[in-house]
């Protein structure tokens, strides 16, 4: 029982920052994403794609809350 418990909380990490990463994406307005240089469509794609691969969906989602995240939100904030 311990073990089934350890896999499924481990399996749930890379679940639970791709739905962090997906419902971050749909809140940021567009327009801060055309000012940061991003695209949307691609990033929301990405990490969609990356939830069926557990270690894939880790890598994309955390990439994008490190490093895209803050370039929008400095955008949204008229920080360029």
């Amino acid at each position: 029982m311990g073990r089934e418990l350890l896999l499924i909380t481990v399996a749930c990490i890379p679940i639970g920052l791709s739905l962090w990463a997906i419902l971050d994406i749909a809140r940021q307005p567009a327009w801060a994403w055309s000012l940061a240089g991003r695209n949307r469509t691609a990033w929301m794609a990405a990490v969609l794609i990356g939830i069926l691969f557990l270690v894939l969906g880790l890598v994309v989602a955390s990439y994008y809350l490190v490093r895209v995240r803050p370039q929008i939100a400095a955008a949204e904030q008229g920080r360029f």
